[in-house]
């Protein structure tokens, strides 16, 4: 495993084709300041424009995933209607169009505000046991605006999202899986999700995978029939790529395929 970069708030390694992305304020309970907002949307345009990574993985170093917003820090910029992310990243909160990488997210300790929104911006998501949730901002005089009113309820269901946004009131992990928040609880998460993403990475084919996505996201975006139509289309197309070739080969073979991404 070779270090990428460390930019003091975000720490990079690339793990073969998986890009581990650390969040690295243990001092702070990982809270973000802005710092640490610019870094991780950089080393999410980082994996979305590298080719070599097909996968990566969200995690934090020390106790805690994150305390949520620096506000001391980030609300003078939100009430000055800046930007929080700067024009060579990629929106933190992944808001800003489709993404074709996948991102595993592993969660323990505190999971506060931000955090719930990194975890749902993420394609999977587990936790340890210990791992406590709260969306609080309705507490601050806030409210979620990195996506969770969109998509925690998709996720987890008008209800279960409505009683967690609406209280703030504190979930334990048991209560993340049982509403499908987070998809596993385990004992160390950061290496389960580091599993999970190179199963991803190194055994699925990344033009497959990527397809996956985009059809998901049509679906959800534009509706059922948009994704239908593009269903047979999509699969011709795979199937006439290298990889598909591959793919068919490796069946009749018997053995392991070796995709290229071509």
């Amino acid at each position: 495993m070779n270090l990428e970069s460390d930019h003091g708030t975000v720490t990079l390694a690339r793990d073969g084709h998986v890009l581990l992305i650390g969040l690295n304020r243990p001092d702070k309970r990982n809270a973000f300041n802005r710092a640490m907002l610019h870094d991780l949307s950089r080393a999410y345009a980082l994996l979305e424009s590298d080719p070599g990574l097909r996968a990566g993985v969200l995690f934090a170093h020390g106790e805690h995933f994150t305390a949520g917003l620096d506000l001391a820090d980030v609300a003078p910029v939100i009430e000055a209607g800046a930007a929080l992310h700067p024009a060579d990243g990629r929106d933190p909160w992944r808001l800003d169009g489709h993404w074709t990488t996948p991102v595993v997210a592993a969660a323990q300790g505190r999971v506060l505000t931000l955090g719930i929104e990194l975890l749902l911006a993420a394609d999977i998501r587990v936790a340890a046991p210990d791992a406590r949730f709260s969306q609080l901002e309705v507490r601050r005089g806030i409210y979620p605006f990195g996506g969770a009113t969109l998509r925690f309820p998709r996720e987890a269901g008008w209800g279960n999202a409505m009683r967690w946004m609406l209280t703030g009131d504190e979930f334990d992990a048991a209560e993340a899986h049982r509403i499908g928040l987070v998809q596993e609880v385990v004992a160390d998460p950061r290496q389960r999700a580091r599993a999970i993403a190179h199963s991803i990475a190194d055994d699925a084919a990344p033009l497959g995978v990527r397809a996956v996505l985009a059809s998901a996201h049509r679906a959800r975006d534009h509706g059922d029939s948009a994704a239908i139509d593009d269903l047979t289309p999509t699969v011709t197309r795979l199937l006439a790529s290298a990889d598909g070739k591959e793919g068919v080969r490796s069946f009749l073979e018997r053995r392991k395929a070796a995709f290229t991404g071509r």
